[in-house]
């Protein structure tokens, strides 16, 4: 049987639980046969992953210990990568992380220090891990980031955070430009709304998703494997045209003027 991820190695960031996007883009890249390399914060991160892992009966998996807000641990993350696999084929890295507090009310309200988590966690990360990432791809390769819609437009009560999806959409631009001769590909997924755990941290996230599935052309919500499946398009041999692109995946939102 010839797997569109056969003999790859994709390290997949950001798992927090079975609903994760992240979860369904790891199931669906070893399915396809890659191996994958996961990243996980502290103790608990870890038993969780090794938990789901075993429950799907995952083939091929192994872990590594990684804190995105240190420069210094982003590098000796890789550096173990390295030293264990020599090359990596794909990054997925689906981290985001705001002060609950931040996302309602006014934008204007936002404070320093939680403005500065925001995008230290949901934008610069990607930056930090391209840099160790991209010296292990010495054939190309696929560095891919999760979005979403409030990046772009005004989404209430997503505020900090959709000013660092907007930070993290155009650094998908800028390493595009920079890794592109390389053949290594940069591209973000801007996902229509999910009930994950990040989800319930937005203030009115149900009212949103209701409206999501009122006003979207296809009348319902984005799928995780739907999501997932264009992850595998994107780091497989199917993608190989295609960089610094933000794909929409929810059910025709983003075209709507509302």
């Amino acid at each position: 049987m010839n797997l569109l991820m056969s003999h790859k190695n994709v390290v997949v960031m950001g798992v927090a639980n079975k609903w994760s996007i992240a979860w369904g883009i790891a199931k669906k890249f070893s399915q396809e046969g890659a191996r994958v390399l996961f990243t996980y914060y502290g103790d608990k991160s870890l038993k969780s992953i090794q938990k789901l892992v075993e429950e799907e009966n995952l083939q091929n998996c192994d872990y590594f210990s990684c804190d995105v807000t240190s420069d210094e641990n982003i590098e000796e993350t890789f550096s173990q990568i390295k030293e264990k696999y020599k090359s990596i084929h794909g990054v997925v890295h689906s981290i985001a992380h705001a002060n609950k507090d931040e996302l309602q009310g006014h934008y204007y309200n936002t404070s320093r220090d939680g403005y500065l988590m925001a995008q230290n966690i949901s934008a610069y990360s990607f930056v930090a891990v391209a840099k160790q990432a991209q010296s292990m791809m010495p054939e190309g390769g696929c560095l891919t980031t999760l979005s979403y819609l409030g990046g772009e437009r005004v989404v209430k009560n997503y505020n900090v955070m959709g000013v660092a999806k907007a930070a993290l959409e155009s650094s998908v631009q800028y390493l595009a430009h920079d890794l592109g001769e390389r053949q290594i590909r940069v591209n973000a997924i801007s996902a229509g709304p999910v009930k994950t755990l990040a989800a319930k941290g937005v203030s009115g996230f149900n009212d949103l998703a209701n409206a999501f599935v009122e006003k979207s052309p296809m009348k319902r919500m984005v799928t995780i494997e739907e999501i997932a499946n264009t992850a595998l398009f994107l780091g497989s041999s199917m993608g190989t045209g295609v960089t610094g692109e933000v794909i929409h995946v929810d059910c025709g939102y983003f075209i709507l003027g509302y």
